[in-house]
């Protein structure tokens, strides 16, 4: 691959790139001196001209577009094309009216769609400034002004700047290594290589032997750092980085769940829209042999399926949740699309602590040797650990000790006068206290604590009691908690330091248990997730019975636990069924949660994964949605999708009803418009080989279309009821076109009922005021039918069908007044239509309750299967 370009420093030609793909290397004093910089990095003055003549350090796809660009792009959308194609053969055959129609279809569409997505990007431009990367630089006030290291957000570095890199850190641009400490870099973004590669400074280096990703002293934008630290100084930013050439070879992010859904369905109606031309030509040239002047009636009809305001309502809908999620509950969706497929989120995978326990343990019970609670080996273990605390000089209190002290008596274990202590090591793996007990003058007490077999092996038992005492510490383990055991023995006092010698011959006094402290919103969030349809999975790197144990204290039932072993055993297949089955996974390694995550995908789940740590980031990208908390690791924050104020899985919850909101707003509008357009369009095509004339005017066409788009922006401002969140909302191609079929022939017999009443009223006239009427009668009851469809389609199962208020049920009124009143106003002669005769209206009345009634039957069978 050829380097990346490169900008250059006034006056000491080019920079950057040329450094990176020089076959032999300049040394770092050559590459200061390109740069005008040096180990104290840059002065303010200079930061701030590079700035302005590179441009902030920000890759091509990522830099915010024009209005006008926006609209442009829109043109490019296929029913936007589609459309276009119409109303140039509209053109063609001298239809000005209906191409001009249609253009303003499209025009309305594009703007509507453009200054949506502009004020989107804003949205979103803010929301990704409040979890923006950082970068530690060095930068001076003037000449002779020390350094001083200070973070800024990485936009803002340019060349020559001196930063410093530490764990988890994403490396921000390319960049010189000029010191650096046990430093490794993951560089799976650029090369794919997921193991960590080794990086060093090398003033003069070698000709480079391999890729330019092989030179160890040079450091790219989309690594980060695995391991050490390192000072290195910026070559080249922005689009002149390795990663930006990189964009341009490999293209954009794959499409999400969520794109390809819509990518599905658009080409599915595009396919009905080209083919419904040629049907419509053939049929009136076979039966009435109207040939040419009924094409812009058929073009008319192709414009009658298409969903012209869907990038429109996509876009307002994500938009606006995005926004109110910021607002309300500190959620940050940094991706629009990541909003639905979290409204489709049906798995979530989860580490255990931080995320269901906090990172400290709680006592559970003190039991004696025969397994019965006991305050009195509590009690000893809180002598245990206050003298250590207080005698030990320990860099840090221990947390089990904390969690012994809390539950105990401290006042008690104060009484005690503390002489020595023992802190624990890893080889004895015990803590000891000596104490003078009160009363007992001229005698020390010992108070042993630590791991069970430690503790035992220093104790006066007998073999079958040892064992016996282990298998007892060994079931409490099993149950998930962690076992301390406790021990005393009286010696005689003296002077002389006491040491691990001396921790012999003692007597059992008992075991004290302890969890893992519980997140207190925990349960009340898995509780949520169970309600809405979500299964949670855990994936640990912690004991199984410790992971299980946490499970079963928060209500989920962890069922068989799996752990490493048994994955690395099983083919992708294969995982992916025990995927499906398994609620736990232990002692998994970053491959393995990554792995997992792949396997619940494949078995057809949309899948989330929160993580915060730089071992998540492999599942970040596995899961169709990457979620992390603000804290987290530079690089896992950039990996994610979505960024929680704090990690609490409450968080999750909101973030998973608002995108069943936006997502179930989108899914309503595609339903209510494709079956109304596809019901109208078989309804013509029938009339049109039922009558002696076109049943609609194309300019009637147009206009109803027109005013059906208008009123169903409503849909981008509704609040569906609470039932139709309960499920994951998952825009599927084949089952929208099982929905649009059955209630689109719904709405064609409620058309062509309209016809037979229409037949009534008409009888035996056949004149062309007659058509005119015909027209009118067709346009209301289209308009009438499409404003019950939007109130009675929108809801959820037993939704409340008196709950027409809120921003659809005002859209529908006005529609069904526009349908009403169009016939009778000014504009009517102008679209070819005439006022209706008072018989029509109650036999239309009669039409309609029937089609409501049709509505919500077959709606209710349709929730049920």
């Amino acid at each position: 691959m050829s380097g990346p370009a490169v900008a250059s420093a006034p006056g000491n030609g080019p920079v950057g790139g040329d450094v990176v793909r020089e076959r032999a290397a300049p040394t770092v004093l050559e590459v200061l001196r390109r740069l005008d910089s040096g180990p104290r990095g840059l002065m303010e003055v200079q930061a701030e001209e590079r700035l302005s003549r590179f441009g902030e350090n920000i890759l091509p796809d990522r830099r915010p577009g024009s209005w006008l660009g926006r609209f442009l792009r829109s043109l490019r959308d296929p029913f936007t094309a589609v459309l276009l194609c119409l109303a140039l053969v509209s053109a063609l055959v001298a239809s000005w009216g209906t191409a001009g129609v249609i253009m303003v279809l499209v025009v309305v569409s594009c703007v509507l769609r453009s200054s949506g997505e502009h004020r989107a990007a804003g949205a979103m431009t803010t929301l990704r400034a409040l979890v923006a990367t950082t970068a530690t630089v060095l930068r001076r006030a003037d000449e002779d002004a020390p350094s001083v290291a200070r973070e800024i957000p990485v936009d803002q570095l340019v060349p020559g700047d001196v930063i410093r890199l530490g764990p988890g850190d994403l490396v921000p641009a390319d960049v010189r290594l000029l010191r650096a400490g046990g430093l490794s870099l993951y560089q799976a973004a650029l090369t794919g290589e997921s193991a960590p590669v080794a990086k060093y400074p090398v003033d003069a280096p070698p000709p480079v032997a391999g890729g330019i990703f092989e030179q160890p002293q040079m450091c790219f934008q989309g690594s980060s750092v695995a391991a050490g630290s390192g000072t290195a100084v910026v070559v080249a930013t922005g689009a002149r980085t390795a990663l930006a050439d990189r964009y341009e070879e490999r293209g954009h992010r794959e499409a999400s769940a969520f794109d390809r859904s819509v990518h599905g369905i658009s080409w599915i109606l595009i396919r009905f829209m080209l083919l419904t031309p040629p049907l419509v030509l053939m049929a009136n040239a076979a039966l009435f042999d109207r040939g040419l002047e009924t094409l812009p009636f058929a073009v008319a009809v192709a414009v009658g399926l298409t969903p012209e305001m869907l990038p429109v309502i996509v876009t307002t809908c994500l938009a606006r949740g995005a926004s109110l999620l910021a607002r309300s509950h500190g959620v940050i969706v940094k991706r629009l699309p990541a909003l639905h497929d979290l409204g489709a989120v049906d798995v979530l995978c989860l580490d255990k602590t931080g995320t269901l326990t906090l990172d400290r343990p709680v006592v559970q019970r003190a039991l004696d040797a025969e397994g019965k609670d006991t305050s009195e080996v509590l009690h000893w273990a809180s002598v245990n650990a206050w003298w250590t605390l207080q005698l030990a000089d320990l860099p840090a209190p221990d947390a089990f000790d904390e969690a012994i002290l809390e539950a105990a008596d401290v006042d008690a274990a104060e009484r005690y006068d503390g002489t020595a202590a023992l802190p624990f090591d890893s080889v004895r793996r015990l803590t000891t206290a000596v104490v003078r007990t009160p009363g007992c003058l001229g005698i020390h007490t010992l108070v042993v604590k630590g791991a069970v077999e430690s503790v035992l092996e220093r104790c006066v038992l007998e073999g079958r009691e040892r064992e016996r005492l282990l298998a007892l510490a060994a079931e409490q383990a099993d149950s998930g908690l962690r076992v301390l055991a406790v021990a005393t023995a009286e010696r005689p006092a003296r002077t002389r330091d006491y040491t691990p010698a001396d921790e012999r011959g003692l007597t059992f006094r008992g075991f004290v248990t302890l969890r893992d402290a519980l997140v207190p919103t925990a349960a009340d969030a898995l509780k949520a997730f169970a309600d809405q349809g979500v299964t949670v999975k855990v994936l640990t790197g912690d004991h199984p019975g410790t992971a299980a144990r946490a499970c079963r204290d928060l209500g989920l039932a962890p069922g068989d636990v799996r752990t490493a072993d048994d994955i690395d055993a099983l083919t992708d297949t294969e995982l992916t069924e025990l995927a499906r089955r398994t609620t736990v996974f232990a002692r998994c390694t970053p491959q393995h949660k990554a792995r997992i995550t792949t396997a619940l995908r494949a078995g057809g789940h949309t899948t989330g994964f929160l993580g915060d740590g730089i071992n998540d980031v492999p599942a970040l990208h596995a899961a169709d949605v990457g979620i992390c908390p603000r804290d987290a690791a530079d690089v896992t924050r950039e990996s994610a999708d979505v960024v929680l104020a704090d990690k609490d899985l409450t968080a999750i919850d909101h973030a998973i009803t608002a995108g069943r909101y936006s997502s179930g707003n989108i899914a309503t509008y595609l339903r209510t418009t494709l079956s109304s357009n596809l019901g109208n369009v078989v309804a013509m095509l029938a009339a049109g080989l039922l009558l002696p004339f076109l049943p609609m005017l194309p300019a009637q066409v147009l206009v109803q279309n027109l005013c059906f788009d208008a009123a169903q922006l409503a849909y981008a401002y509704d609040r569906p009821v609470r039932n139709a969140l309960r499920r994951p909302t998952v825009l599927r191609p084949r089952d929208f076109l099982r929905f649009i079929t059955g209630f689109g022939v719904l709405n064609a017999v409620a058309d062509l009922a309209t016809f037979g009443a229409l037949a009534l009223v008409l009888h035996g006239s056949g004149t062309g005021g007659d058509e005119a009427v015909f027209h009118s009668g067709w346009f209301t009851e289209n308009l009438l039918t499409q404003a019950l469809v939007m109130l009675l389609l929108r809801l959820g199962r037993r939704g409340a069908e008196g709950r027409t208020s809120g921003p659809v049920g005002r859209a529908a009124a006005v529609l069904a007044a526009t349908g009403l009143l169009l016939p009778l106003s000014p504009l009517a002669p102008l679209l070819g239509m005439a006022p209706l005769p008072g018989l029509y209206y109650p036999l239309l009345a009669a039409v309609l309750a029937l089609y409501a009634t049709a509505l919500k039957v077959v709606r209710a069978r349709y929730e049920r299967s």
